[in-house]
This record gives C-alpha cells, structure tokens and sequence, in this order.
C-alpha cells in the first residue's frame, strides 16, 4: 500500500529547525516562508517533494546504464553525458534503451548530451561542460530543484524515495558543497601556475599542460576548493549562469587557466558571493571508499547516511548487494510506477532516518555556520 511522508519525520525537522538552534533558525526562517512548501508541523499537508536533476556521465555506457537505472524515479530529470572513450556502439545501444524503456518513454525525464561535451580531465574544459549540462537542464526541463553530479564510479545507498522524502524538508535554497580556503601546498600545485587546456580550442586534443610564467594569489576574490562532486540548488545554479553580477563570469575567466578547475569554480562562486555564501552546507553527501577496510566497508556505507557513494571500480561485487539489499532492485527493470501512474506520491524506507540523522548532524551549530566559508 503506497504511504505519504511520515507526519513525525516532518514534525522532528520542524521542530529542529524553530526549537534547537535559535541560531541556525534564523538564518533557515526566511527559507521557510514559502507558499509552495508548508512548515506547519500540525498541517494536515505534506510538503511537496523536490525534484532532482542529474547529470550522469563516464565513458562506460554498461555503468551509465546500471546508475540510470539505480537512481530512477519518475520526478527526477536525467541528463547522460558520454566519455570520449565511449565507443559508438555503445552510444547506440544505450540510445535504443532509452527510447524503448516503457517509464523513460512515458515520462520523458532521460536526455542525452548532444553534440558531446569535449574537455581534458583536470582542465578548465570539465567545467564549461558542467555549465553545459546546466543550462540543458535549465532549458529542457521545468521545476527541479536541486542539481547532483555523479559519474560512474558513484552509486546510490538509498532508494530515491528515501532521498526525496528528506529533501522534501529541507529549504531548496541549501548547497552541499565540501570546500575550504585552507589551500595549504595547493596554493603552489594549481594556484600561481597557468595551464592550457587544447580542448579549449582544438576539437580532437585533450589533456593540459603547463607554462612556465606563474601568478600571484588574486586580491579581488578568495580562493576556496573542495570535493568535484555537489548537490547544488537551482537558484545558485541560475545565478551562475544567469548571474545578475559579473562575479560567476569574472570567475569564469579566472578558471581558464586553473588546473583542476571542477574542484575549485563553483567553491569560489559561491563563497565570495554574498547572497549564496550562507547557505553552504560543508558536505558533498558522498560517502568515500577506501576509507575503511573491506570487511567494514558495507556496514559502514549503510551506517554513514550518505545517500551516496564514490569510489566504485567496474563490476565491484559490492554494487549487487547494495542493489538486493539496499535498494530493492532496479526501479526501470521492476517498471513498478507503471501501475498507479502517480508519481508526486513517494514510498520512503527506514533507510531514510540514516540520511536524516546525518543531515541533523551537520546542521549541529558545531558543524553548521562555524564551517561555511571558512
């Protein structure tokens, strides 16, 4: 039987919120008066679940295919970005399941980034291609919230139920974004030298390389970076492509000729801007492999909360049990939404309080405002 949010689970973050941390509430408040989303604990109305967009890429299209469908749901958005190492026939025939699969044809939410994004690891071009898949996103598809990044060493540790239920209480202005200004050797390994990136420029080279004139720190701006992988909102998003201030663009031109760009643009946006400086969560949602032996590493994945992983080599054994066990299979193959044809009703598991007792934590006043921006 389908069930609607848990009414304890929304009076627990209401609580939090208005109860707890006077301190956080003030800043969480101004979010919290929205038309769109209710915050009365005693309201008969659930909150409206977000919807997520996803950008997916590797050049593996047998692992794009398996985090397509780990990550499904008919309220989230999808785009799919290939490697350059994608073969052709591979592109064919993930292109043939998408127009054959019964739910991505009925809800039109999977596209494929076309013509490709071409850009060289570590270089200025991973981020233009970011953007790229924002503004697709932004264009092709309407009313999404929150933008996740993930590639084919990722998977999911939760149903998408269990995600969306969560996020329905959090205030869609929040990013989850690991940063730090603490640059430490940084400031000598990407900071003062300048690289070129050919892919910039010529269609069929990749791969940077450096020059020997070097630059000072910027005084106009501070430096941040942090974690390639986000959870980033639809405003700060529109913002950096849209922006009402030169900051994303001036940012932009700075970036051309960083190395390891993607760990570092969107860090430095949002921490020198002050209207998007205060909504940072210091977290990625990433649970890292290799940090705990692999005897522990299962438990400790569904100990953790993250509702994701990174980290996961081709064929990993661990991908099957995470799929019986914490999953519950795959949403495409069970076609399972196809027999109520109701989307906006979401089925959350006890998978679900694991997130949430993480995303109390790092709103803690300990982990909250005294790592943002820092």
């Amino acid at each position: 039987m389908l069930a609607r949010h848990s009414r304890s689970t929304h009076k627990r973050f209401a609580f939090f919120f208005l109860f707890t941390f006077p301190l956080l509430t003030l800043f969480l408040l101004p979010f919290a008066i929205n038309p769109a989303q209710n915050s009365n604990p005693n309201s008969d109305t659930n909150p409206r679940p977000p919807r997520l967009a996803y950008l997916i890429s590797g050049g593996d299209a047998r692992r794009l295919r398996r985090l397509l469908r780990a990550l499904y749901h008919p309220l989230n958005f999808y785009l799919i970005q290939f490697g350059a190492d994608t073969s052709e026939s591979e592109r064919v025939d993930l292109g043939g399941f998408l127009r054959t699969d019964k739910l991505v044809r009925r809800y039109r939410n999977v596209r494929v980034v076309e013509p490709e994004c071409h850009a060289s690891e570590s270089g200025p071009t991973e981020v233009a291609c970011l953007l790229h898949a924002v503004a697709i996103l932004l264009r092709k598809f309407q009313g999404w919230n929150w933008f996740l990044n993930l590639d084919v060493s990722d998977y999911p540790l939760m149903p998408q139920d269990d995600i969306l239920h969560i996020f329905s209480y959090l205030p869609r202005e929040l990013n989850f974004i690991d940063h730090t200004s603490n640059i430490g050797s940084k400031e000598h390994e990407r900071v003062k030298p300048i690289i070129v990136d050919p892919a910039l420029h010529i269609s069929n080279k990749s791969g940077v390389f450096r020059v020997t004139e070097r630059r000072s720190l910027p005084s106009s701006f501070k430096i941040f970076v942090g974690s390639p992988r986000m959870v980033l909102s639809r405003t700060f998003l529109e913002f950096c492509i849209r922006g009402w201030d030169n900051l994303p663009r001036t940012l932009l031109l700075y970036y051309s000729n960083f190395i390891h760009s993607k760990e570092s643009y969107f860090h430095t946006v949002i921490c020198n801007s002050n209207h998007f400086q205060n909504t940072t969560i210091n977290h990625d949602l990433r649970f890292m492999l290799g940090i705990k032996p692999q005897h522990q590493l299962f438990d400790a994945m569904v100990e953790n909360g993250a509702p994701f992983a990174h980290g996961f080599d081709k064929e990993d054994p661990e991908l099957d049990r995470i799929d019986n066990e914490l999953l519950g299979g795959s949403q495409l193959d069970g076609q399972s939404y196809l027999g109520f044809g109701l989307p906006g009703l979401i089925r959350p598991t006890s998978r679900s309080r694991k997130m949430e007792r993480l995303l109390l934590r790092l709103l803690e006043p300990e982990n909250f405002r005294t790592k943002q921006c820092k």
